[in-house]
């Protein structure tokens, strides 16, 4: 990493040590045990995993009711080797509880006849048939009877130890879905059990139980003095949790074995759940309580706010694509922890801190200001470096403060990213316009980012949140080597191009989890070739244009409709770049092309832009409405295809130095005539229907090209003969003749049912070929000069004749 990065990374730390808002506490955290660090919620991966699950017994000391002096309360946990560090059980008040007694058993071992046992009612039976019971409900236990219930622990004086009291919390955490109704509660391992046994801290202490919450796991997953008979003092050595090699030590079965031995092991079983693995080592994880550096996200930072609030209003105003990251945001801020900064790992940004031995922060600007000037200069390693705790603290180096060796969290480092690329650069501006990144982020780079700008600037790094999702091989299977469907990127472009690559992302839902596959990208190759044919024929249609222009009022109603639809276009095109909704913009501009364009408004202009004398004002019209529509489509596919666009523009405009350089073009207002598309609605119908006879023709052989045929079209419907009136169907249908007859459609009279009232009659051209347009008419051969064209070709190959004449004559003077 750069040092200047890291000297930002550093000093952004320092902002929050110097708003107290950075702290030491005593915490369980997620471990990686073969990693030997803590790890944060962004480094946590979830997988199924098969855990030793146990119902235990824990007796009854103190009731306020004599008859369950004797009884027991029954916990269930997934997690055996945490039963060392339980300090109480928790139940809720909102659930039904039982005292019920053991008529029968047929077990190895757990209760007997007589024995009382408390149980959530709703899952007495499943606890009964698991243990091989039968059950009697004596009565009901209530709230108040819960509360004042002392319990011993179920391990009590095993090796000297557990002689405390087991106290009952009410936690809004137990639920009756599962389990017994009774949760052991061990603050040393978990998040929901350090909330709850602090919550009740002052009224535990005033009951005379140390609240004090022990170590019993070490670093490296082996029970410490804490967890007496399982820890160091044993002849075998301690038991351990977890091993190097990620895999389940002997702590569960030592506890097992303890319990059993105790009489106080109700049932045993194995569940297959989902459990906490490191990202990393993609080993399983464990809460253990140790003592790390923690940002709060509950203090109050002086103004009323909380890093918590601050980050929640922050989302509140900021931008999601698509809009479900805005919850999925909201809901893990709402509820996560303090944010666990500090890691035991030999490289990183360190925590460039001093503390005393209470985990006080030494606030000093001089000390501070030495730090970063060293980091920037000499990098992150000048804090490790010999004599750096008497070079920083200066002055100060005879006083009691010690250097923090820990390192930064690697998501406080991703978090401050905006810092160092984007603050006191000229050419960038803070905050980001966009961050963009994959769904999994919301728990990662867009959650530490936004944290981090939340503590240190009161506000959102972005203004915008994109994020996409993930690829996928086409049957929708998670892509990997093992399985041989992977598509490597660089061979796509290898062989087929980048444009071809960024269309297919461009025609996906990136935000959801998109496909890709041989099949699929030949589906995008097909559409690139129709696209990039249409632009190439453009391009060979307008080197004849001389850039002469048609008012818009003396243009034909075809190209005022083509217009209509490029002012429809820019509109849409638009409002979807500012919703960075791709996909949106490609299918309309592919739609467009293959469908309104190349089998629609150029195949009818073909005949007036090929065979029109250059004076025709048809032709002019259409010339300039080609440009237009070039000069819009490739500034509107530049972003998404800027390959192929650059390539077509500077073929077009070699004199440009690039397309990327171009504003997008905006339509004038006068384009807009909503009732001129809805007339050539009406009119492409009619062509629907002309078109489909012409088709059937051609497949029996009558006719070869359209251009054979003069079609009779019957039309009953009033409405759609009042939108062809004053209209050439036959230029439109491409046809060298076509006749309208306005009555009811004959019996052998081609139809399609989703166009009522239109039939057509399909007839033979009459006349000659005209060896230019190739139009069948009866003036071929009118004008001597020219025998195999019609008038209108003779025309206009005389007044092109008269053009290159004066055209050689203007050069020979």
């Amino acid at each position: 990493m750069a040092f200047h990065a890291e000297a930002c990374i550093a000093g952004e730390l320092i902002k929050f040590a110097m708003s107290d808002q950075l702290y030491c506490g005593s915490k369980p955290v997620m471990w990686s045990v073969v990693e030997r660090t803590a790890l944060a919620e962004a480094e946590i991966e979830y997988h199924d995993h098969e855990s030793e699950v146990i119902w235990v017994k824990y007796p009854i000391l103190h009731s306020s009711s004599h008859d369950l002096h004797d009884a027991f309360v029954v916990i269930w946990t997934t997690t055996p080797w945490t039963i060392p560090g339980s300090r109480a059980v928790s139940y809720a008040s909102k659930i039904s509880y039982g005292v019920y007694e053991v008529e029968s058993a047929e077990n190895a071992f757990g209760p007997q006849a007589g024995e009382k046992l408390l149980f959530a009612d709703a899952l007495a039976d499943s606890c009964a048939e698991k243990a091989k019971l039968v059950l009697k409900r004596l009565r009901s236990v209530l709230d108040d009877e819960l509360k004042s219930l002392v319990l011993s622990h179920p391990l009590k004086g095993l090796a000297g130890g557990y002689l405390y009291k087991i106290a009952m919390l009410d936690g809004p955490h137990v639920t009756d879905s599962s389990g017994t109704g009774f949760v052991h509660t061990a603050p040393s391992h978990g998040r929901e059990d350090f909330e709850i046994w602090n919550s009740y801290k002052s009224a535990l202490e005033q009951a005379g139980i140390d609240t004090t919450i022990p170590f019993p796991v070490d670093d490296a997953g082996f029970y410490t003095k804490d967890a007496p008979g399982f820890g160091p003092e044993r002849k075998e050595g301690a038991a351990r949790i977890i091993d190097d090699n990620g895999k389940m030590g002997n702590a569960n079965k030592e506890v097992i074995d303890a319990l059993i031995q105790a009489d106080r092991l109700f049932a045993r079983g194995r569940l297959k759940h989902s459990y906490p693995h490191s990202w990393r080592s993609k080993k399983p994880v464990i809460f253990r309580n140790t003592p790390q550096w923690f940002i709060s996200m509950d203090k109050d930072l002086g103004d009323g706010s909380t890093l918590r609030s601050r980050a929640l209003e922050a989302v509140s105003i900021t931008r999601f694509v698509p809009s479900s990251g805005q919850n999925r945001l909201v809901s893990m801020i709402a509820d996560r922890p303090d944010w666990v900064l500090s890691r035991q790992r030999a490289w990183g940004v360190p925590i460039c801190i001093f503390a005393n031995e209470d985990g006080v922060v030494l606030k000093d600007e001089q000390v501070n200001e030495r730090i970063l000037q060293a980091f920037e200069a000499e990098g992150a390693d000048a804090w490790f470096a010999q004599g750096a705790r008497e070079r920083f603290l200066g002055a100060r180096a005879h006083e009691s403060w010690h250097q923090v060796r820990d390192i930064l969290d690697v998501w406080f480092d991703s978090g401050s990213t905006h810092s160092f690329v984007l603050e006191g650069r000229s050419d960038l501006k803070w905050p980001a316009d966009v961050y963009f990144e994959g769904s999994d982020q919301h728990r990662g780079w867009f959650q530490s980012s936004l944290l981090e700008s939340c503590g240190t600037r009161a506000c959102s790094p972005y203004k915008t949140v994109i994020t996409h999702g993930f690829t996928l091989d086409e049957n929708g299977k998670k892509m990997s080597k093992s399985l041989g469907n992977t598509v490597v990127p660089q061979d796509v472009i290898k062989t087929s191009g980048a444009d071809i690559f960024r269309l297919w992302v461009m025609t996906t839902d990136y935000w959801e989890d998109q496909r890709l596959g041989k099949k699929i990208l030949q589906t995008n190759v097909d559409l690139y070739r129709k696209l990039r044919n249409a632009i190439r024929w453009m391009l060979g249609t307008l080197a004849h244009d001389t850039g002469e222009e048609i008012s818009y009022c003396a243009m034909p109603d075809l190209e005022k409709f083509i217009l209509h639809r490029l002012y429809e276009l820019d509109q849409l095109i638009n409002q979807s770049y500012n919703a960075f909704d791709f996909k949106k913009i490609m299918r309309a501009l592919l739609d467009f092309s293959i469908i309104e364009l190349s089998a629609f408004y150029f195949d009818i202009r073909k005949d007036s832009l090929y065979c029109d004398a250059p004076s025709s004002k048809k032709r002019k019209a259409s010339l300039q409405v080609v440009r237009e529509i070039f000069e819009r489509m490739v500034t509107w596919l530049a972003p998404m295809l800027p390959f192929t666009m650059e390539e077509a523009w500077l073929e077009r405009y070699p004199e440009s130095c690039s397309v990327h350089l171009e504003q997008f073009r905006s339509a004038p207002e006068e384009w807009k005539n909503e009732a001129l598309a809805e007339r050539w609605k009406k009119v492409r119908q009619v062509r629907k229907v002309v078109t489909g006879a012409l088709e059937l023709e051609r497949a029996e052989k009558r006719i070869g090209s359209s251009l054979e045929a003069a079609p009779v079209v019957f039309i009953s419907n009033p409405v759609l003969l009042e939108a062809l009136d004053n209209l050439d169907m036959a230029e439109i249908c491409i046809t060298s003749a076509l006749t309208i007859v306005q009555d009811i459609s004959p019996s052998n009279a081609f139809i399609l049912d989703d166009v009522e009232g239109v039939g057509v009659c399909s007839n033979k051209a009459l006349g000659a070929k005209c060896a230019r347009s190739w139009r069948y008419t009866q003036d071929v051969g009118s004008d001597p000069a020219y025998p195999d064209v019609s008038a209108r070709d003779a025309a206009a190959l005389r007044e092109l004749q008269e053009l290159d004449e004066n055209c050689k004559g203007s050069k020979l003077e």
